[in-house]
């Protein structure tokens, strides 16, 4: 009986804290702030997309990675610098509200079973039409059964992401804010009706998503050198991303944390990464984030592109979310759920050929890490891919007539 009140306590405290988080989200979608000229346009990766509706045009725009549209703000008004103090309030409020959702649900999956019943058990299972051979057992029946209920509680969250970003694509960023906001509640709150494992781990890695897309879109604009704005933007974000790591529990050889053959590695992510970032640029011609090509600019762009935006992100897509599928569902469909996310992620920047083409890499990048299971690679090539996407190319092939 103690045990049973207390699991109820502890269900309480749980919804206090999920309640106090969605209210926080929901004031930061609300705020006017979220939608004024000196927020981001967030997307993730070197290719994620420009996502604001409310850009300023007096501001010079400068395109950065994760699909992100940066304005420069020179010598601020003292009321812009009011702003960018109550920009500040409403991006650590995001991300506050983010981590404590992601605390909530971590501590739901591995709380007492007995907290709440689960109502599927109750529910008759669905008829499918289908042709049963006699030689085939219950056991094998019940498997299918547990494969197909899987499949569909990783395609409602998938889609619920797909139709948010088709918004963003198609301009109607408030709608999409709101469909992210709900997508991590029902994300987070799936486990007092869900109580399988491989689920629940599905829907952390596919709640690191939308998570994502709100923390990016928070985060207001600091220096006017833009580059240095995605250390605000992955540095706070590898705070729930290293969580869910490791809540996953996954061995580190399986999320690619491992040092094996890193120097011939990495020789090979520079040619790589040349060549699938020349293929970016002809596709969406980005702005350089850089004045020049010095060596200390350089170094800057390379750091941070590697050890901020390439690390998160593929930590993200590859390291939790494909390696998660994959045991969950199989290598193929792991592959290309992974990889279409990955391109869908940067419908920011309003070009389907843009989501076309990092949809390619995003296999590429998948198909790669299946193969050699080095994250340091992955990581990488990813940064590597967006110091010539972000740097070099811009520079030297802007003047030319024929891009």
């Amino acid at each position: 009986m103690q045990k049973l009140i207390k699991s109820h306590k502890s269900q309480k405290e749980l919804n206090i804290l999920i309640i106090v988080s969605v209210l926080i989200l929901a004031l930061l979608a609300i705020s006017p702030e979220a939608a004024s000229s000196s927020n981001l346009n967030l997307s993730p990766s070197p290719e994620t997309g420009p996502v604001s509706e409310h850009i300023s045009a007096e501001a010079p725009e400068e395109t950065g990675d994760s699909g992100v549209i940066l304005n420069s703000h020179e010598d601020p008004e003292p009321l812009q610098k009011i702003e960018q103090y109550v920009d500040i309030v409403y991006t650590v409020g995001g991300i506050g509200a983010a981590v404590l959702i992601l605390l909530a649900y971590l501590r739901m999956t591995s709380g007492n079973p007995v907290i709440i019943k689960n109502p599927l058990k109750d529910l008759p299972p669905l008829k499918i039409w289908k042709t049963a051979r006699p030689e085939e057992s219950e056991e094998t029946d019940q498997e299918k059964l547990e494969a197909r209920k899987l499949k569909l509680f990783t395609a409602v969250p998938v889609l619920s992401i797909t139709f948010a970003e088709l918004l963003i694509f198609s301009g109607r960023m408030g709608a999409a804010v709101w469909l992210h906001i709900g997508t991590v509640i029902a994300l987070s709150l799936s486990n007092i009706v869900i109580k399988e494992p491989e689920i629940n781990k599905i829907h952390q890695a596919l709640m690191l998503l939308p998570v994502l897309r709100l923390v990016n879109l928070s985060m207001p604009i600091f220096f006017n050198t833009t580059l240095y704005t995605f250390i605000f933007i992955y540095g706070p974000l590898a705070i729930p991303v290293l969580v869910i790591a490791i809540h996953q529990r996954q061995p580190l050889e399986q999320m690619g944390v491992t040092l094996k053959h890193i120097t011939a590695y990495i020789l090979l992510s520079i040619p790589l990464g040349f060549l699938l970032g020349l293929g970016e640029y002809l596709t969406i011609q980005t702005g350089a984030l850089i004045p020049d090509l010095s060596f200390e600019n350089l170094l800057k762009l390379t750091l941070i592109m590697v050890f901020f935006v390439g690390l998160v992100e593929e930590l993200i897509f590859r390291s939790i979310l494909q390696t998660r599928l994959e045991q969950a569902l199989s290598s193929r469909e792991a592959l290309l759920i992974s990889s279409f996310l990955f391109g869908l992620m940067h419908s920011g920047y309003g070009t389907f050929n843009e989501i076309l083409y990092t949809g390619f890499v995003g296999f590429i990048m998948g198909f790669a890490f299946y193969k050699t299971k080095s994250l340091p690679f992955i990581a990488t090539l990813h940064g590597f891919v967006n110091v010539f996407l972000f740097g070099v190319l811009p520079i030297h092939l802007s003047s030319w007539t024929f891009f």
